[in-house]
């Protein structure tokens, strides 16, 4: 008996160290506005949506000290539409991530679950969209993901601490199916910062992706239904006092694609399934600060899209551009006002890809020309 009283108190003094060790936070951000849209089967559109900016999101996110600088960590984020009250990501309960793991200082992180791949780790920084701007800031369709339309499921994630300011990490995320391959996906990426210098590059692969709802992809994420996937890019910015610049380069390509998700509309050009479709996306950003409460920030995105038809290789162009102010109400508090502007040229087929469509928007224009434009408030907690 005291042999047993002695090894329950010894029990409770490690369980009461372990857990001081140990916390759970509660977060979020909820981003709610009104959106103008130009040219949705030839009517504008007037609007309430969430999420633009910054996703709208309520999460937990805990760590547990094992010892020896090791530590478990987890992280549940469920994505939230302000304006109705319903989860985002397709209905998931925790669709932005979900993932446990542990890391360690000297070591890096490895983490297992729903999670972001690469691309959104190390190249979506020096992007506007993926660093201050949000979704209509996006490149067209989201077509590189820097705006994380997709998260990867079944993943495998490593990533390292900061070595002088140099951080590297990749993803493999299972199929979960009987073909090994089978919207599987992999990832690696890189970043440096030092001083007002800060670059990225990254390389997604995936194969089939959309292609089943338990794979690396899902279904109802993707933004495209394609035999294989692959984006790469690199980008750079430079802050120099209130002022910070930047251009970032993304190449994507599908194989056999078809539109899914927020797109709608058809692929086929001139009544002809498309074998191949490619986006390169030449951006350049900047950022003013004018004191610590207001920030204006601006970019120009011009897209080289080039896919097979009955007409053979076509290739129109796409520039948008976009313009933000924002002001902060207090620390966690702001209003923002956006604009984007997106136009579509050169040789017509016929299909969706000639018309433009600006991330965010309700629907496809009706002709090469939108317009959005959005007034915004966000909180943090």
């Amino acid at each position: 008996m005291r042999i047993r009283t002695i090894m329950l108190a010894a029990l409770g003094c490690v369980s009461s160290t372990v857990f001081a060790q140990s916390s759970v936070t509660l977060y979020g951000v909820l981003d709610e506005g009104f959106d103008y849209t130009s040219n949705v089967a030839s009517k504008a559109v007037y609007e309430m949506t969430s999420g633009y900016a910054s996703g709208s999101r309520w999460g937990m996110r805990g760590v547990e000290d094992l010892g020896g600088g090791t530590q478990a960590v987890f992280q549940l984020e469920s994505g939230v539409n302000v304006s109705n009250g319903a989860a985002g990501q397709g209905g998931r309960m925790f669709g932005r991530q979900a993932y446990v793991g542990v890391q360690n200082a000297r070591l890096g992180a490895v983490t297992l679950g729903r999670q972001y791949d690469s691309v959104v780790d190390y190249l979506a920084p020096t992007t506007a969209n993926g660093n201050f701007a949000g979704y209509l800031f996006a490149h067209p369709f989201d077509n590189d993901n820097t705006d994380n339309s997709f998260r990867v499921n079944n993943t495998v994630k490593y990533a390292s601490p900061s070595l002088g300011g140099f951080r590297f990490g990749g993803t493999y995320s299972f199929s979960n199916a009987s073909g090994f391959a089978n919207n599987r996906q992999y990832s690696v990426g890189a970043s440096y910062e030092n001083g007002g210098l800060a670059a990225g590059v990254a390389y997604l692969h995936a194969n089939n992706p959309g292609g089943t709802d338990n794979g690396a992809i899902a279904t109802n994420d993707a933004s495209f239904i394609a035999s294989r996937m692959q984006v790469f890019g690199a980008g750079i910015d430079y802050t120099f006092g209130a002022a910070t610049a930047g251009f970032a380069y993304t190449n994507a390509s599908y194989r056999d694609p078809v539109t899914n998700g927020y797109i709608g509309g058809s692929l086929a050009a001139d009544g002809n399934t498309l074998r191949n479709l490619r986006y390169q996306n030449f951006e350049v950003n900047g950022k003013y600060q004018f004191g610590p409460a207001f920030f204006i920030g601006a970019r120009y995105v011009y897209t080289r899209e080039t896919y097979d038809s009955t007409a053979g290789k076509v290739e129109p162009h796409i520039q948008s551009a976009g313009l933000m102010a924002d002001y902060l109400l207090s620390k966690r508090t702001d209003v923002y006002v956006q604009g984007v502007y997106q136009k579509v040229g050169g040789p017509s087929t016929h299909s969706v890809l000639d018309q433009a469509f600006i991330p965010g928007a309700q629907g496809v224009s009706s002709n090469s020309k939108q317009f959005v434009a959005r007034v915004a408030m966000r909180h943090a907690f």
